[in-house]
């Protein structure tokens, strides 16, 4: 089926205004070292970088994640969520389709002396077996992506996050938790109702409203649960 967003022509042109002015900041940006909650994170360009709202993800992954725990993060970019989660849980798996964020994740995970695992992969191509805790900060936008960095912003239709939400029944175990992080500069009520399709509970657990140029944006970091 063909993905066409419930919203009006001018919000569309608005979004995509905004999309570009993200996109040719992000595209020219250097190398980045960052301190990241307690974090040291070097990213490299082609590599998306930890935003101002990112944190309501990190602070949720610190506060969910269990010894215990098998996770996976998908779309891990620079690796903060699996470093994070690494620093609590043994087994963590970050996959990413562009190899340079791998990379990236590799050396940040070596740098902040903890152990994950990080593999390219199209959504769960190269992803095996099943998980406690799973998390995602998918891109926001259902435009074509032009190149690896934008993939990170962009999912044609939302071809990707839906795929990553119909093959959840076979990657999430009994009493598994996902932690997906979106704003409303995307079409937020499809990817909820692709969460809410694939049989999970949604539930708002962090939020912060940010405004720029006259814009404002909800970034929320939703606990989903069946």
């Amino acid at each position: 089926m063909t993905y066409r967003p419930a919203m009006s022509d001018d919000r569309i042109a608005d979004l995509r205004r905004w999309h570009e002015r993200a996109y040719r900041a992000m595209s020219s940006a250097g190398e980045q070292r960052l301190s990241y909650l307690g974090l040291d994170l070097v990213v490299p360009p082609g590599v998306f970088a930890p935003t101002p709202t990112s944190d309501l993800l990190g602070r949720a992954v610190l506060d969910e994640v269990r010894a215990g725990d098998r996770v996976l993060d998908m779309g891990t970019g620079s690796g903060v969520n699996a470093i994070l989660a690494a620093g609590v849980a043994a087994d963590v798996v970050g996959v990413d389709v562009n190899p340079a964020a791998v990379e990236a994740a590799t050396a940040n995970a070596t740098r902040n002396r903890v152990h994950a695992t990080f593999c390219v992969s199209d959504v769960y191509s190269a992803v095996e077996g099943s998980f406690d805790l799973m998390v995602i900060d998918p891109p926001f936008r259902w435009f074509a992506p032009r190149d690896m960095l934008e993939c990170a912003m962009a999912d044609e239709g939302y071809a990707a996050v839906g795929r990553f939400f119909s093959g959840i029944d076979a990657r999430l175990r009994p009493g598994g938790r996902v932690l997906m992080f979106f704003g409303t500069s995307g079409d937020q009520d499809h990817v909820l109702g692709l969460a809410t399709a694939a049989g999970l509970r949604t539930e708002v657990i962090a939020s912060r409203d940010l405004t720029l140029r006259g814009a404002t944006v909800t970034y929320s970091t939703f606990r989903l649960a069946r």
